[in-house]
């Protein structure tokens, strides 16, 4: 190709030359090989080097003092330019040398300076430069003072670098922080998370957790749980624990094991109508509520602890049977006429499965074993909170737990195993007198659906007649004070925790304490009343969560709580249990309403002065009915509103009873007591008549039977 082509032309790089000195003509052969012209060659190049020196050296100089470079550019191109732009032409013999010395320039240096030079503008100015066809001739040497000068940052790139600095510093401070606290997190929970030994097995962390339906706070104080007495004793617990709204079993037991609310994990009663599924959740019903579906609002304990590797043990937990993703590795179903022996021997077995260390391809021991027990529930329901036969249930389930306690004892688990004893709910004891009419208050041709028991939720058929239905019930709760009435979406008490949930009725009619809401579907009150008929059951809740009837229980011991015996916690609600039992077994809990953690924070001693005094909640009889509630706002709306009178007159006739009953007890010692010496002395002294005498001791009359 000839070297006289335009574009060849177009790519002299015009600052290679000195304009003081002439380029002779002739052949290239000739004037190539001369050793005088090669010399004079090389003085031109020298002195066109030289040059170039000082003009990098301006630029430089321009560039430094903040001309910009898109306009050191153009007066870089017009100078070199400036013959072509004027009409002026090179030689043949200055095209040559052109060539040869770029070639030179190109072999020294490569290809790199000019895609590094073109980037370069690029990133300067913005975007792409567009350049003319002489602009685009532009030489590598040309390239070689950018390399040498190259121009200030620019604004865009010093804010990206600022960025990228600022975002590393944050980066850094957000792993340095998380990395603390989970060296702390392990520090907390590090002394009860190593194996330990009973002396012929190792065992990792392993929590107990026992449920016990229905089994109110003050059930401790009525003389008939020794065993869990002394559990107290030994443990750390709060005065009581409040369950979460409504007080039932089925989301109350959820959020023991989720740490939500009900609102938060959906299951929200008993029964209840999903509108997004059109389905009806039943407790009692496994085929429609033992779904996956209805359960996934959270992830219960065993979940979790099944994600992190930890086995787990679930007997008859409500909701374990609905088939989640991750199952326990023991699952035991529903069985109501299971016996309490059977349960323990139940959880008992559980222990005495190898551990990881001593499988050997065995079944493998759990970590976590949680316990269902209805009984007290059931009783509750059937015979009432205060019956004789409740008593007895009562000292069923503290036997039961005594003979845990034994057999941990036996296998030498006592300080091993971390031990959780918790109730859902309390109960209060109803009444016929205590029944409000809903058919006499509202149309219920009206209502589509109706949720939940004692209290109910209602859904209208047409929206329409909401606010109709909710005014029509204000009047009447006003009236009478038997009940309260809320909209979900307008005046539901903030510490319900009750409204963030579709499947929350938009309407909810909340009996007080004591009292059930009824129609005539289920309960005829007039007829009842005519024929003497008894309301059933004889014991509900699902009333307001923080009054005293609905007061749960919670108490613990092991190695996962070092506290001083018979510690005393702050009153919390059961939402915080999650937490502390994914802590006891050195698991992360997942995201949930819950604030504590262990370890707990004891406030005192149960047997602290200021605070051992106990009161008795009051259970209203079964044919006593509450006056109607006065209008001061100033009450609170959870305050017991008994007539103080027939409460007084109660307890005084509880308090007779109770001092009747020891004082027959005294008595009937002191007899034996009088028998027996009265026997040791006809021994002595062999006098028979004497024992013909003791022998025939009786009671003092006038004492009860």
């Amino acid at each position: 190709m000839s070297t006289d082509t335009p574009a060849a032309q177009q790519r002299i790089p015009e600052k290679s030359y000195d304009d003081d000195v002439s380029t002779p003509s002739g052949s290239d052969s000739n004037f190539e090989d001369d050793p005088v012209v090669l010399h004079a060659r090389r003085s031109v190049e020298v002195t066109g080097r030289d040059r170039e020196i000082l003009d990098e050296e301006e630029e430089r100089e321009k560039l430094l003092t903040g001309e910009s470079v898109k306009e050191a550019s153009k007066g870089f191109f017009s100078t070199r330019y400036k013959d072509e732009r004027h009409g002026g032409n090179l030689s043949n013999e200055e095209k040559r040398k052109s060539r040869r010395l770029r070639k030179r320039r190109r072999h020294v240096n490569g290809s790199r300076h000019d895609e590094e030079g073109e980037l370069m503008y690029e990133m300067e100015e913005g975007g792409p430069i567009s350049y003319s066809s002489s602009q685009a001739s532009e030489s590598s040497a040309d390239l070689d003072k950018l390399d040498v000068a190259r121009p200030p940052m620019s604004k865009k790139r010093k804010l990206a670098l600022w960025h990228i600095v600022t975002i590393s510093i944050l980066a850094l401070f957000f792993l340095l922080t998380f990395g603390a606290y989970k060296v702390s997190h392990k520090s907390r929970t590090r002394p009860h998370l190593a194996l330990q030994s009973n002396g012929t097995s190792s065992f990792a962390p392993t929590t107990i957790l026992v449920s016990l339906d229905g089994f109110r706070a003050d059930f401790l104080h009525r003389g008939i749980t020794p065993t869990l007495n002394q559990f107290i004793a030994e443990g750390v617990s709060p005065k009581h624990m409040l369950p979460s709204f409504p007080s039932v079993t089925f989301p109350n037991h959820y959020t023991l094991v989720t740490g939500l609310y009900p609102e938060s994990h959906g299951i929200v009663g008993n029964s209840f109508w999903d509108p997004d599924l059109g389905q009806e959740f039943y407790y009692t019903d496994p085929a429609r509520s033992m779904q996956p579906k209805w359960w996934s609002g959270g992830e219960p304990v065993w979940v979790t602890a099944e994600k992190s590797g930890v086995k787990t043990a679930i007997h008859m937990w409500p909701g374990s049977e609905a088939g989640m993703e991750f199952s326990a590795t023991y699952l035991d179903k529903f069985n109501g006429s299971e016996s309490l022996p059977r349960k323990t021997e139940r959880m008992l077995g559980l222990l005495d499965l190898p551990g990881e260390q001593e499988s050997a391809g065995l079944a493998l021991r759990p970590q976590l074993i949680a316990a269902y027990v209805p009984v007290v529930d059931a009783d509750g329901h059937t015979y009432g909170p205060n019956s004789t036969e409740i008593w007895s249930t009562i000292s069923d389930v503290d036997t039961m737990l005594h003979h845990l306690f034994i057999g941990l004892e036996e296998r030498n688990l006592t300080n091993l195993v971390n031990v959780i004893v918790v109730s859902d709910h309390g109960m209060a004891t109803t009444s016929t007198d205590r029944c409000v009419q809903l058919d006499d208050l509202i149309d219920l041709d009206l209502v589509e659906h109706m949720d939940g028991w004692p209290l109910y939720g209602l859904r209208p058929k047409n929206p329409i007649d909401l606010r109709g239905l909710y005014d029509r019930l204000l009047v009447e709760s006003q009236a009478t004070g038997n009940f309260e009435v809320y909209l979900r979406d307008e005046n539901m008490p903030e510490r319900y925790h009750f409204s963030k949930n579709d499947r929350i009725a938009p309407l909810w009619v909340v009996p007080k304490t004591g009292w059930a809401i009824v129609h005539k579907e289920d309960f005829d009150v007039k007829k009842a009343k005519a024929n003497g008929e008894i309301y059933h059951p004889k014991g509900l809740h699902g009333y307001d969560h923080e009054h005293p009837l609905m007061r749960a229980i919670f108490v613990a011991r092991g190695p996962a709580f070092p506290h001083t015996p018979n510690s005393r916690l702050e009153v919390f609600q059961n939402t915080e249990v999650y937490n502390i039992l994914c802590d006891s077994l050195g698991i992360e809990p997942k995201p949930n309403n819950g604030t504590l953690r262990l370890p707990l924070k004891p406030v005192g001693l149960h047997a602290d002065k200021s605070t051992s005094s106990y009161d008795a909640p009051v259970d209203l009889p079964p044919n006593h009915t509450e006056p109607q509630a006065s209008n001061d706002p100033s009450n609170d709306d959870h305050s017991i509103t008994a007539d103080e009178s027939v409460v007084a007159e109660q307890e005084t006739k509880n308090k007779e009873a109770m001092s009747k009953f020891w004082a027959y007890v005294k008595a009937k010692m002191k007899a034996a007591q009088a028998w027996a010496n009265k026997v040791i002395e006809a021994l002595k002294g062999g006098s028979k008549g004497d024992h013909k005498h003791a022998g025939e001791e009786t009671p003092e009359q006038g004492e009860p039977s």
